[in-house]
């Protein structure tokens, strides 16, 4: 693993740099069913906004992001306070290097001290790469469904995996957002 690599809490003046890395996902692949790269507003906007509740988190070497992850509202019912979505992308050079794990693995802390329970990831399928990297991260897949997503004129299916970090308690623990945190660091 990249020891040489730090992770932390994403800030507003990094947007530009992670849209860098968003952009060529949107522009070249089906890993996104966005077809547009958003503008910078609209991407900081995404960011403020994550970062009202949930970790939005950059792995850092030498300055130079190079991959981001962050959760976000699985459902916004009450009920589902204790469940989020994950979202990973790492500069497209960078990957199989250890940093999307490292990225995952400080997000599960920072998720595990709001008192979330279930992670969940929206995967195009196939992508045996992202699919392969939460197996081994231990998720596992619990829906698919066919063709509902149309990308670069070929129609793609989609799966959910899922992952529990927290004991399923009968009173729960509150969730708390990431603002009310006392330590928001990650390490």
């Amino acid at each position: 693993m990249n020891t040489d690599i730090t992770i932390r809490m994403a800030k507003q003046s990094d947007t530009e740099e992670i849209l860098a890395i968003y952009a060529p996902y949107v522009r070249d692949t089906a890993i996104t069913f966005e077809y547009t790269v958003p503008t910078i507003e609209e991407f900081s906007a995404r960011m403020k906004k994550t970062l009202s509740k949930y970790p939005y988190l950059v792995a850092v070497r030498n300055e130079e992001i190079l991959g981001y992850a962050y959760a976000s509202e699985f459902k916004s019912r009450a009920a589902y306070d204790w469940a989020v979505e994950t979202t990973i992308y790492i500069k497209q050079e960078t990957r199989k290097n250890g940093v999307g794990k490292k990225l995952y693995q400080a997000m599960e802390k920072v998720l595990e001290r709001q008192h979330i329970c279930n992670l969940y990831a929206c995967i195009a399928y196939p992508n045996p790469g992202s699919i392969g990297f939460h197996e081994h991260l231990g998720y596992r897949t619990i829906g698919h469904f066919s063709k509902c997503g149309y990308k670069l004129e070929t129609w793609y299916d989609m799966i959910w995996m899922e992952k529990m970090i927290g004991e399923h308690e009968m009173s729960p623990q509150p969730f708390i957002p990431i603002t009310e945190l006392d330590d928001q660091r990650v390490f």
